[in-house]
């Protein structure tokens, strides 16, 4: 996959997808997403035809039926569905095992290239599989001594985020709510914040998105590392809990760090509904904002794919070029464009990784 295919234009490297989850949940198999026709937003023949070189594949442990928020209750108006409390650290150890294997399993078939330099990335992104960044979303797993941490970093692990929207021993998530922001609890705790030193220490990034704000203000006390939030947006244009203020993207700026636009409906529109009813123009009004703030090097995408309902004129990888047009429509230049599709992400993964 090359930026020359001016047809497909600069290949897309993605902040944040859900795939291995709709592997570990039984929603598709390998072969299916290796050969097409699967019922899921990637797959490798889309991959190819959009131009999706790859990205941060997240590993996330979901809480039982009974307890998990119920998304279908974004519907707009006013509505929040609340913090589910700790997860069992056995089932989040298990799902997040079954999961690393998944992602194992996606290189030993052809699909994915595993990633764990920039240097890697960028050699992938030429390759017919996809480059893949192994990330944890949400440290549920992650026991006190870090032992746990340590057996994903030899695995690949390279990026965490903290939290998701639930209660853990480290911090807390934001809520799913509308209209809100995400000053919704306390920050770190004395655990969470050694748990940032560990990730400073192996060179893993930290995402920001899902963590509350006091979390936030932690993290950027307690780096030494660039403030990431791999799937978020400008609150200024969508007042959800889950994407950031302008103080927020001031403080990435400011860090030299990277915000990586959501494809999410809820977190585009500005009535909050999970719809996949939003145009394209919208999402140039994120990037707008977001590019205003933080600057040509501090904007990326991560579409959250396979997690979220996305605009119905992508719809899945396969729909990326009409991003990029719209891209090009807004006036944005070819330089421009390809660092939002791949090069900010290789760039401040460098910063952080430090190769």
């Amino acid at each position: 996959m090359t930026d020359q295919d001016t047809a497909r234009g600069p290949v897309v490297f993605d902040g944040h997808n859900d795939l291995l989850l709709k592997l570990h949940s039984g929603k598709t198999d390998i072969a299916r997403v290796r050969d097409g026709g699967g019922p899921t937003h990637i797959d490798l023949p889309r991959a190819v035809s959009g131009g999706f070189g790859g990205g941060l594949f997240a590993i996330y442990a979901p809480d039982p039926p009974e307890r998990a928020p119920d998304l279908a209750k974004m519907e707009g108006g006013a509505y929040d569905l609340g913090l589910p409390g700790l997860l069992d650290e056995g089932e989040a150890l298990r799902a997040t095992i079954s999961q690393a294997a998944l992602f194992r399993e996606l290189a030993e078939a052809g699909v994915i290239v595993p990633c764990t330099t920039a240097a890697q990335i960028e050699a992938a992104l030429d390759a017919p599989a996809m480059a893949a960044v192994l990330h944890l979303e949400g440290a549920d797993a992650i026991d006190p001594e870090f032992r746990v941490l340590h057996v994903l970093h030899a695995l690949g692990l390279r990026s965490l985020g903290p939290v998701w929207s639930r209660q853990t021993r480290w911090a807390e998530g934001v809520p799913f709510a509308f209209p809100a922001d995400g000053d919704t609890g306390p920050g770190l705790t004395e655990e969470g914040r050694a748990l940032i030193r560990e990730c400073n220490r192996l060179r893993i990034a930290v995402d920001l998105s899902h963590l509350n704000m006091k979390g936030m203000d932690d993290v950027a006390a307690v780096t030494d590392a660039p403030l990431i939030a791999t799937h978020s947006n400008a609150h200024a244009l969508c007042a959800h809990s889950r994407n950031l203020t302008d103080r927020q993207l001031a403080m990435v700026a400011e860090s030299g760090g990277v915000v990586g636009l959501n494809f999410a409906g809820a977190f585009l529109r500005d009535d909050g509904k999970m719809e996949a009813d939003v145009p394209l123009t919208t999402m140039i009004r994120q990037l707008d904002h977001l590019l205003e703030h933080l600057g040509e090097e501090g904007v990326a995408l991560g579409s959250d794919f396979d997690g979220a309902v996305v605009p119905e004129e992508i719809g899945d990888i396969g729909g990326l070029p009409a991003l990029r047009g719209a891209m090009r429509q807004a006036g944005y230049g070819e330089a421009l464009i390809a660092k939002i599709c791949h090069g900010n992400w290789i760039g401040v993964l460098r910063r952080t990784w430090g190769q």
